[in-house]
């Protein structure tokens, strides 16, 4: 198998316990170092995941660790810094969204890579969580014939009231831009994976909850080519049917020609056959562990292949700038009360 890939992390905040603990159970992998300026909090997380050291600097991190591939998970006004820093390494990089704060910060970060030949992929993890990937071995195998449209209902239910997010990522408050800069971009990612890239959209957005700074709801309405229509209807505030709600953080149709496909939001895929009433369960396997469906691990796991065989790299960031690219013009079109076509957001790529 060879020598195992030497990974150091960079923060040590809430989602960043779902990178340490998927990183510690590959047996490829040795967690070397992480960084982080709170140095009881640094020591409790390298305890808890096995992880060699804990470091206050980068600079004493990288010369004392020798890392091949650093995770930086940590909030986007560092982003483009640090990858500044570590293109200067001969290591590849994987970088938490919001990606280097929007397209601006994105397009530097491509490039500070690009012309340094390092490897930048962007931690997208929500089209590796298993319901997905099953979806999109289904589509591609057929099961529902020509796709009529997909539509992805948004319900965590975390929203409401002068608390939101506060126990658990308080910044959300702070965030002008959230509905979409946050939390839909995910989706945007999902539905180019599942049906290809959108010739169009329009988007109307809304704030619900005051305490917020940013929109918490509201609808993005998609074209694929010039038959499949795709609908995005977020709202932060409202529910759905889950044990753990956060788990899908919504539920998810497909229309096609021969069948319909349901996602719920227990992470189980409906299928229908056109014409019958009876909805079946479709069985497939996934791991109940980690977060949403085991899918930071499972992104870990395809960035590995990536560096160790040269698998292809569905998370580059340079691919990433299209979607930040698409947010733009989400946020575009509410503004402008517009549609807003493919070769607009293709060019301010």
């Amino acid at each position: 198998m060879g020598s195992p890939t030497k990974v150091a992390v960079i923060g040590a905040g809430y989602f960043a316990r779902f990178h340490y603990e998927a990183w510690s159970r590959m047996a490829d992998v040795e967690l070397v170092g992480l960084c982080e300026k709170d140095a009881q909090k640094g020591a409790e997380v390298a305890a808890a995941y096995g992880v060699s050291g804990s470091y206050g600097d980068l600079d004493v991190l990288l010369s004392q660790t020798r890392p091949d591939l650093v995770d930086i998970v940590v909030p986007p006004s560092a982003h483009l810094e640090l990858i500044a820093r570590l293109v200067e390494e001969d290591l590849a990089i994987s970088c938490q969204k919001p990606f280097c704060g929007g397209l601006e910060g994105g397009r530097k970060a491509v490039a500070l890579a690009r012309n340094r030949g390092r490897v930048l992929a962007v931690h997208e993890n929500f089209r590796f969580q298993p319901w997905y990937r099953e979806i999109k071995r289904l589509l591609d195998d057929g099961l529902l014939g020509d796709v009529y449209q997909v539509s992805f209902r948004l319900r965590p239910g975390d929203g409401q009231g002068p608390e939101a997010y506060l126990d658990r990522q308080p910044y959300f408050q702070r965030m002008k831009r959230f509905l979409i800069h946050e939390t839909a971009i995910h989706l945007i990612d999902c539905f180019r994976f599942l049906l290809g890239e959108p010739s169009g959209l329009f988007a109307r957005l809304a704030q619900l909850n005051p305490a917020i700074a940013g929109e918490d709801a509201g609808f993005i309405v998609f074209e694929f080519g010039d038959r499949v229509r795709g609908l995005f209807d977020g709202n932060r505030l409202a529910d759905h049917i889950a044990e753990n709600r956060r788990r899908t953080m919504g539920d998810l149709s497909i229309e096609g020609a021969k069948a319909s496909l349901r996602l719920d939001g227990d992470g189980r895929i409906w299928l229908r056959s056109f014409g019958s009433n009876r909805e079946q369960e479709h069985g497939y396997a996934w791991d109940d562990r980690g977060f949403a469906g085991d899918c930071v691990y499972a992104y870990h796991r395809h960035l590995l292949n990536h560096i160790r065989e040269g698998a292809p790299l569905e998370t580059a960031a340079e691919h990433y700038l299209i979607n930040q690219a698409i947010e733009e013009a989400v946020y575009r079109s509410h503004e402008e009360g517009r549609w807003i076509k493919a070769r607009e957001w293709q060019s301010i790529r």
